[in-house]
């Protein structure tokens, strides 16, 4: 069994500058994640990140992948399907592959999950219409009618890439108006493909091979080739609440100003922990914030490297 200081479950932006740190505080670390970059891969264009004006989610995450191959920290892609206790800074994992790996220290940066509507069709025309994903799926739209199911800041940027290749996009909202950030509110507002469709509650979509369209709850039908759901995430924290890590009522772990969970040699960051204002680079602070923690708890008990 490989032995580490610091395990990182989570490839994103948040797991990926921790190990940077983690590196250089010389604590023995691995990555170990199913999909590399994590769900900011998936974004069209990011553009607070500092030192660059505007990235692609795929270009961010190379550049961090390179940073951290600079730092000799092996990234494993591969899930984790449990983390056990053994004792104060003595932690099992295991993973979908058969490996087991002992650490004095983990970081959950797991991540969230998309929520789903839940309503007839849904799961039928997922892949045939029905999508999580614009910049994945976007261009399949080309000159088509399609909608964004939402009300966020991510709904709006789903929206504004869709019109790029639809011809014509809704956005859907159960709520009076939409809540996006005030530079994508006004790129909405001023963007003639765009139509806002506000206190209006998808009950069904139908269709026949494909999506034909959507009927609401309140009564009434809009035809439409595509339908993007984008109702926000659920966090990843299973593994976590598992091994015995506070939640709160969202289900996201509970950590404090040093990135702790209430487990002894626990740390969570990113999307997953219980942070208002998550973003990308909220995220990677969590993350150093853990690493440097988890550097503070072996030096002080005293603890030998491993290997």
């Amino acid at each position: 069994m490989d032995s580490y200081d610091f395990i990182i479950i989570g490839a994103g932006s948040a797991g990926l500058p921790a190990a940077i740190y983690a590196s250089r505080f010389r604590l023995k670390t691995v990555v170990i994640g199913e999909l590399l970059g994590g769900t900011i891969t998936t974004t069209h264009v990011v553009e607070n990140w500092p030192g660059f004006v505007s990235i692609s989610g795929l270009g961010l995450m190379d550049e961090l992948k390179k940073h951290v191959d600079a730092n000799n920290v092996p990234v494993i892609a591969d899930r984790v399907t449990s983390v056990e206790a053994k004792g104060p800074h003595e932690l099992v994992v295991k993973t979908l592959e058969g490996k087991e790996y002992r650490a004095k220290s983990i970081l959950f940066a797991t991540g969230t999950s998309r929520k789903k509507l839940e309503v007839k069709g849904e799961k039928e025309f997922t892949n045939k219409g029905v999508s999580y994903c614009a910049v994945c799926d976007g261009m399949l739209f080309r000159n088509k009618v399609v909608a964004v199911v939402g009300g966020s800041d991510s709904a709006a940027k789903e929206a504004l890439y869709l019109s790029e290749h639809a011809s014509k996009v809704y956005i859907i909202h159960r709520g009076d108006k939409i809540r996006p950030e005030p530079i994508n509110g006004e790129r909405v507002k001023a963007n003639r493909k765009i139509e806002l469709l506000l206190n209006r509650n998808i009950s069904e979509i139908f269709g026949e091979k494909a999506v034909k369209g959507v009927r609401f709850r309140e009564g009434g039908e809009l035809r439409l080739d595509g339908v993007f759901v984008e109702i926000g995430a659920t966090a990843n924290s299973e593994l976590a609440a598992k091994l015995g890590v506070k939640l709160n009522e969202k289900g996201e772990i509970i950590i404090d100003e040093k990135s702790r969970t209430n487990v002894a040699g626990v740390f969570a960051a990113g999307d997953v922990a219980n942070r208002r204002f998550k973003q990308a680079i909220t995220g990677a602070a969590e993350g150093v914030i853990a690493a440097f923690s988890a550097y503070e708890d072996i030096n002080s008990a005293g603890s030998k490297k491993p290997g």
